[in-house]
């Protein structure tokens, strides 16, 4: 450390929320921070850095950063992607990891020497390549412990922080890693604070006006829409089907206990055994079948179901039948339909992906945001539903309010579907800052 300025350098670095973590820690520590190289390959994230953050030296792609061009730096920060290591490595019982992007961290590491690190990932990769179910951890992780810690020299700590417990309202494991040249990291300590949605909406502002929307808002009241999902390949009391809401056409109560029984009963693997096929989880039903559990004469059930059929909720279909064929050195399996078998009545869910596909509960948490399903989520607003806005999207991953995603709608929710949670990283660098500190680590 130089004339009380830590340098770091931050990989794989997304908007950079592992960066403003770790600054904000060292500087209620009275410490300047200098990025002096971040590396990043999406356009759009770029973009993003470049708005929110001035004067850094952006090296794009990870694999044409070469040692030299690397400045001196104390801390390494990397949010590096979960990757499956070759099991060609030299040492008995552990892989390789060249040609992944851990390597890149272990090469930087190895040359640079800098005190410290932090890396960020999925909460997967601690089971990842499991050997066996009662192994603490996989094969992924023991690597990436023992190229840290016997070939690098690092005295590394590992933790899974939940976001919910940093007074976020969204739900969100990940694991850290640390380590230092000189003492163990201890990364427990947290007090857990928790926060319901409601207190990072914004309020007031325009509602989907769509065919969908209403439809939703006609048959429910809005209250009554907290915390529903909507989708036809899944059940339970907080599930709202297409025919609850007369998506394809108006329903009877009738039809609608008629879809919600074929629905349960279409599951069952006493069906495959009577028609003679193996268990797939939701076949066609025939006639006779559907019959055995509800109380209407023939004629109405095959009007009912006919009118189902033709509005779009039903499908008439063979059942499907297994094959499995030799595919190189193994087999693959997939299923076709069995024309040989009688055909029968099936609720249609194929990949339908409704406008919205979820309701959040102001008064409870959000899922875990993920890139290709938070557009479709929604809000209650303006007794109507809106979409999350880019800044509740910040905020559910407790980004200042002067931050901003300077790009279109669907690339900033692609990058918040893969940031960090910045209180978490906060919590675990000011772990770090304070051991830096304590040691009097100056060059």
């Amino acid at each position: 450390m130089e004339n009380n300025i830590v340098k770091f350098i931050d990989l794989f670095a997304g908007i950079g929320g592992i960066r403003l973590g770790f600054e904000n820690s060292f500087k209620k520590l009275g410490f300047k921070t200098e990025c002096v190289l971040t590396s990043e390959i999406k356009p759009y994230a770029l973009k993003c850095l470049k708005h929110n953050f001035k004067n850094d030296f952006f090296a794009g792609d990870i694999f044409d950063i070469k040692n030299e061009f690397i400045p001196d730096f104390d801390f390494l920060l990397g949010g590096f992607p979960c990757q499956p290591f070759s099991a060609g490595g030299k040492r008995q019982g552990f892989l390789d990891t060249r040609g992944t992007l851990f390597f890149e961290i272990e090469r930087i590491l190895k040359e640079k020497q800098p005190y410290g690190f932090i890396l960020e990932n999925v909460e997967g990769l601690v089971k990842h390549d499991l050997v066996n179910k009662t192994d603490e951890v996989g094969r992924t992780l023991a690597t990436i412990l023992d190229k840290l810690q016997n070939e690098l020299g690092y005295i590394v700590s590992w933790k899974v922080f939940d976001s919910l417990e940093f007074g976020l309202p969204q739900s969100r494991k990940r694991i850290f890693i640390v380590g230092t040249k000189d003492e163990l990291i201890d990364l427990n300590g947290n007090e857990p604070k928790f926060n319901a949605l409601k207190h990072i909406l914004e309020n007031g502002l325009p509602t989907i006006q769509s065919d969908f929307a209403n439809k939703i808002l006609n048959h429910f009241d809005l209250k009554d829409l907290y915390g529903k999902s909507i989708k036809d390949k899944r059940g339970g009391d907080n599930n709202i089907h297409s025919w609850d809401i007369g998506l394809k056409g108006e329903v009877t109560n009738d039809q609608s206990l008629l879809l919600s029984k074929i629905f349960k009963a279409r599951r069952k693997k006493q069906w495959a055994e009577e028609i003679g096929i193996d268990w797939m989880d939701g076949m066609p039903l025939t006639l006779n079948q559907i019959s055995t559990f509800v109380n209407y004469s023939e004629s109405k059930l095959l009007s009912m179901l006919e009118d189902l059929t033709a509005k779009g909720y039903l499908k008439f279909e063979h059942p499907k039948k297994l094959v499995k064929e030799l595919s190189g050195d193994s087999y693959k399996t997939y299923r076709i339909y069995d024309e040989t078998k009688p055909m029968g009545y099936n609720i249609v869910t194929g990949k339908l992906s409704f406008e919205i596909n979820k309701i959040l509960d102001p008064n409870d948490i959000a899922p875990t945001l993920v890139a290709t399903d938070v557009s479709r989520l929604a809000v209650p607003d303006n007794n109507g539903l809106r979409k999350l806005t880019i800044r509740e999207g910040l905020r559910l991953f407790g980004y200042p309010e002067w931050y901003e995603i300077p790009t279109k709608e669907t690339e900033a929710f692609d990058l918040l579907g893969n940031t960090v949670a910045v209180p978490v990283v906060e919590f675990v660098a000011e772990k770090l800052a304070k051991v830096f500190v304590g040691n009097e680590v100056f060059i």
